[in-house]
């Protein structure tokens, strides 16, 4: 478990990924719509999109020729588990955390 929390930790660290996981609480996107609002390459993005799948936090599937990437919801139940054990977090709202992401994606 240690492991998929450092995995989960990790994903989360850095702010293009949090950007792409609040895209994703709206609706699943191919990886070209999920590219589309960042100033990177579409290679830099699958590599942000590949850390997010090894963490479990998104899926991706092949539709014909196209890549889609789909939030995985359950995903940051660990997370949010270990941070209950500290007592400090009554319990996971997960409309602040959509709010959360959804602030980090309009941030600088």
């Amino acid at each position: 478990m240690t492991s998929d929390l450092d995995s989960t930790f990790s994903a989360l660290a850095d702010p293009t990924r949090r950007a792409i996981l609040s895209m994703l609480l709206e609706d699943d996107m191919a990886v070209t719509d999920v590219a589309e609002p960042f100033r990177m390459s579409l290679a830099a993005i699958s590599k942000h999109l590949g850390v997010l799948t090894a963490a479990g936090l998104i899926s991706q599937e092949k539709r014909g020729r196209v890549k889609w990437c789909k939030l995985e919801p359950d995903a940051l139940r660990d997370a949010a588990v270990w941070m209950q054990a500290f007592g400090q977090i009554a319990g996971m709202d997960l409309d602040a955390f959509e709010a959360f992401l959804h602030d980090q994606k309009l941030g600088p």
